[in-house]
């Protein structure tokens, strides 16, 4: 077990939260859930934790450093850095570490009117690694503003070539790219992409039209500057 299983393990069994053993162990949050997470986000590397660090999470354990240290893998590294020079990385409480992920960014999408499809690869957005998406596109108009998601916004796609009714989701229609509320009429062998402004209409896609209707995922997120 790494040093992160074993701590994990023991504030699951004492039903402990990261902050009460924060406060037990005079350990930051950030670096408790680091190493329970067993990823350095300057490196992406595995926690190489110091042997201070140990003593205070033994501390905090109630119990002694070597019993600790019989409890770690024999693949667990442990750091020989001076703990100085890692302190402040270490103890700032109130600084916690993002872990970030670059998506790639294919160009633009109409929330308005249908704009030409641009699917080649332009540059890539870094935004948090919980996001379940697979690329994304900028958003180019306001028919989708009551849901929040507003001209120039990056919003982020799931790839798919369905998406559940009333899914928000980017549609290429004749190699052209739009982002709507999907609303499906099977009776009628009909589509219908609803915009989320009421100065916009419907997109009514019926019989053969459909044919020409591509969908190339769910919207899962968007990202908006700070002005």
């Amino acid at each position: 077990m790494t040093l992160g299983d074993i701590l994990k393990q023991y504030r699951e069994d004492n039903k402990i939260s990261m902050d009460e053993f924060s406060k037990k162990s005079s350990l930051s949050k950030g670096y408790i859930s680091m190493l329970e997470n067993n990823t350095n986000p300057r490196n992406n590397k595995p926690i190489a934790p110091t042997l201070p660090t140990i003593k205070k999470i033994a501390s905090g354990m109630n119990m002694d450093v070597d019993s600790l240290l019989k409890l770690l893998d024999g693949e667990q590294e442990i750091s020989l850095e001076d703990e100085n020079k890692s302190a402040d990385f270490i103890n700032i409480s109130n600084v916690f570490p993002i872990e970030l992920k670059k998506y790639p960014l294919l160009g633009e999408i109409a929330c308005g009117e249908p704009i030409f499809c641009n699917e080649d690869r332009e540059s890539y957005v870094i935004s948090g690694t919980d996001i379940d998406a697979d690329f994304c596109l900028k958003a180019h108009g306001d028919s989708m503003i009551n849901a929040r998601i507003l001209d120039g916004d990056i919003v982020f796609i799931k790839k798919q070539e369905t998406v559940e009714n009333g899914e928000i989701a980017a549609v290429i229609i004749d190699n052209e790219a739009t982002l709507k509320r999907i609303n499906y009429y099977p009776e009628q062998n009909m589509v219908i992409l609803k915009p989320e402004n009421p100065r916009y209409s419907d997109i009514i896609l019926q019989n053969e039209t459909l044919n020409h209707v591509r969908i190339l995922g769910k919207a899962v997120a968007f990202q908006s500057d700070v002005k």
